[in-house]
């Protein structure tokens, strides 16, 4: 059967099925381009609420912009000067613009083409491959333009008013062709500039799925997707400002210009509205011809990858077995927590799907400390109380604990969670005790080591060990308050989405990038006076014994159980009966 896969041996099917066909799929495809785990709390497992709430907060974003480019409109400058003084203001909405479009494509990455439950189910079915490819490449398509308007609903309207000549009256603005051209000119380069990135991120992962065999591509996959995603980030922080002519025609920068596509079609803005400066042509001519090599590679590679790798998806698996030579993992206490350290060991490096989301949360970690440290008040204190450092190391700790401890709800499998049933022959508590180990060997253990590694190596190490000693107690609070109520084995668990409560998790992270950098400005005093630092100790000490008292105290109680199923019993099984006032189905309690 796998050798007939899609092979356009069904009978003939006619021209209103085919439409038929090609409409169901679009429809499915296109409710699919984002992982339904990533649900928030108010969308309730609609992906049609999620799409308003991805597009919501596009618009939120755009409308933020479109005012501030109404802000930064000044009609005493004169006119010339002013169209050189809003390059900045275009590059900040071209760059902004590519990385979300960046980010998208990460989001869809696995979107792009079937995966193994659509094969299995479409391969039996009449339904051909060019269908099929059609209606994934429509979907693709409707997503990216669906975000690009989104994120542009304000600003492509803006951004030309602001530019137009201010002594035109409404009625010269409404009719001019210049203002015309203007909008023309903004969504052409903003479609282009979106249909670049994400061409880009398509074509590798094409050549990728071309020139590697498929449990190669599996092991690469994950690695590109983080890979894209720090570069995108650090890209957008990093990148210098030469919005200026003067900028984009020193010979100093032309080598740092060759890889910033963004000034690439800020230039391409420029000549399409009509604004000519010698400092953009060039750019404009780059991107045009970084469009056309990008979208022809992809398309090509696109088109290949799709109808070679269809018939090799159902042949590998999505998680690829590990080397069974020799067993490299330590043991890491008992028989009981030594396996569940290992199984989530093992999982976390073998799931594309779960290291994509930990590298989600450390990106946003990493962005974090990157615009702290672009700010003037950790410019100027980077070489003298390495404020940014001590920073960056809490809010990586943080990242990390806490990417790691979401990532642990999601399961691996959960036709396999039956094994850990079956064997399960311990009390709760002994499994809850055991399940805290993995968070900590995972998470705090990892970035402690690595601070450890840079801290030694550039400080003096009374102040090294004094700063690691702060950082692993605040690794242990951090560990032991994610882990209160926690009574699931590590990627067993099912999952429910639309629990996560999204609003309110963003204003806890606000609040505690505050208590954070309060944190750090008395840790930098305690530093150098034994008495503030003995009773910042003192304080943390407190905070873990509390935090952990809690924690086992939760975990040890006559309602502690191991939890397997997110979704409680439904009451058909019950029917409400109960006998002498207690429910005759109750979960395990050991």
């Amino acid at each position: 059967m796998m050798t007939k896969l899609f092979n356009d041996d069904h009978p003939p099917v006619s021209d209103d099925r085919k439409t038929t066909q090609f409409r169901v799929l679009y429809r499915q495809f296109l409710f699919r381009m984002v992982d339904l785990e990533l649900l928030s709390a108010s969308a309730r497992g609609d992906i049609s609420k999620l799409l308003g709430q991805f597009a919501a907060l596009l618009l939120f974003l755009s409308s933020w912009l479109g005012l501030a480019i109404l802000g930064f409109w000044d009609s005493e400058m004169p006119r010339e000067a002013f169209i050189i003084n809003a390059w900045g203001m275009e590059h900040l909405l071209i760059s902004t613009m590519m990385l979300v479009v960046g980010l998208f494509a990460i989001l869809s990455w696995d979107s792009t083409v079937p995966d193994r439950r659509d094969v299995l189910v479409l391969a039996l079915l009449p339904v051909r491959a060019r269908t099929l490819f059609l209606a994934k490449v429509a979907a693709v398509a409707t997503s990216l333009g669906l975000t690009v308007a989104a994120f542009n609903a304000f600003t492509g309207f803006t951004l030309p008013l602001a530019l137009a000549p201010t002594s035109a009256s409404l009625l010269q603005l409404i009719l001019s062709p210049a203002r015309y051209r203007l909008i023309a000119a903004y969504w052409i380069t903003m479609i282009s500039a979106g249909g670049f990135i994400f061409c880009s991120v398509l074509g590798v992962q094409g050549l990728a799925a071309q020139l590697l065999a498929r449990s190669q591509f599996l092991r690469l996959s994950a690695l590109l997707q983080m890979a894209a995603f720090c570069l995108f980030l650090s890209v957008y922080f990093l990148q210098p400002s030469l919005a200026t002519p003067h900028a984009l025609m020193a010979a100093q920068n032309q080598h740092l210009l060759a890889w910033l596509p963004s000034y690439w079609f800020l230039g391409l803005f420029q000549e399409l509205s009509g604004f000519t400066h010698p400092a953009v042509v060039p750019l404009a001519w780059r991107a045009l011809t970084g469009l056309a090599i990008v979208g022809l590679g992809t398309a090509v590679a696109y088109a290949l990858s799709y109808f070679r790798t269809l018939r090799k998806i159902v042949e590998e698996p999505d998680i690829v077995a590990g080397s069974r030579r020799h067993h490299w993992l330590p043991p890491f206490g008992n028989s009981l927590e030594t396996a569940l350290v290992q199984f989530s060991v093992r999982t976390l490096l073998r799931s594309r799907q779960h290291r994509m989301m930990l590298a989600f949360y450390l990106g946003i970690g990493f962005a974090i400390v990157i615009l702290f440290m672009r700010t003037p008040r950790a410019q100027q204190q980077l070489s003298a109380a390495n404020a940014p450092l001590l920073f960056s190391s809490f809010v990586i700790m943080c990242a990390w604990v806490v990417g790691t401890r979401i990532v642990f709800s999601m399961p691996l499998a959960l036709r396999a969670n039956w094994i850990f049933r079956l064997t399960e022959v311990r009390s709760a508590p002994e499994y809850l005790a055991a399940i805290r180990r993995p968070l900590f060997v995972l998470a705090v253990a990892p970035v402690w080591a690595a601070s450890a590694a840079l801290f030694l190596s550039i400080w003096p190490w009374r102040m090294a060990a004094g700063h690691l000693v702060v950082l692993g107690l605040w690794g242990m609070i951090l560990a032991y308050f994610c882990l209160l109520g926690f009574q699931k084995i590590p990627f067993t668990c099912s999952y429910l989405p639309g629990k996560s409560f999204l609003h309110m998790a963003f204003l806890a992270a606000l609040g505690l990038l505050l208590l954070i950098g309060k944190g750090v400005d008395f840790e930098l005093r305690a530093l150098h006076d034994p008495v503030s630092y003995a009773t910042m100790l003192v304080i943390l000490g407190i905070a873990v014994v509390l935090v952990r008292w809690r924690t086992v105290a939760l975990a040890t109680s006559d309602e502690a159980f191991v939890q397997f199923e997110e979704a409680p019993p439904t009451e058909v099984f019950v029917l409400g009966l109960y006998r002498d006032g207690v429910l005759p189905i109750e979960p395990r309690s050991n």
